[in-house]
């Protein structure tokens, strides 16, 4: 099923609530903006078609945080490298500057092993069911 077919199902209303509860810090205040009450806003999350359009608005708004977040990144190593390697700068500066280069990179050296082992293991089993399939 696409993303957000879900939510092309849901009514307009609904579709105003699913935005307020993305942008809103609470539920009262998602509420509030939508034009509904706490209640129905509740009820309308215990519904499946409701929460999964919920989700998918959560994960794309995540999705988007995370590409902001990747583009600033490269800006925010080339500002600390500047930091780390300016000798004028406060020595407690610069040291605080490499431990966040060498901490964010050791971070990520984690996260692509994990993602390396991960693949292989969705590999493996992948193989290894059709392989059963065969078998029957």
């Amino acid at each position: 099923m696409k993303r957000f077919e879900k939510i092309t199902e849901l009514t307009a209303k609904q579709q105003r609530a699913i935005a307020a509860l993305v942008a809103e810090p609470t539920t009262h205040a998602a509420a509030k903006k939508s034009g509904v009450s706490e209640t129905t806003l509740w009820r309308w999350l215990q519904e499946p078609d409701f929460d999964e359009a919920y989700r998918a608005a959560k994960s794309q708004l995540l999705e988007s945080t995370l590409i902001a977040l990747q583009s600033a990144s490269v800006e925010a190593v080339i500002t600390l490298k500047e930091v780390m390697t300016d000798q004028t700068a406060q020595p407690s500066a610069r040291v605080s500057a490499a431990r966040a280069v060498l901490d964010t990179a050791l971070k990520a050296r984690e996260v692509l092993e994990v993602e390396e082992r991960l693949a292989y293991l969705e590999k493996y089993l992948d193989l290894k069911n059709k392989g059963e399939r065969k078998a029957s």
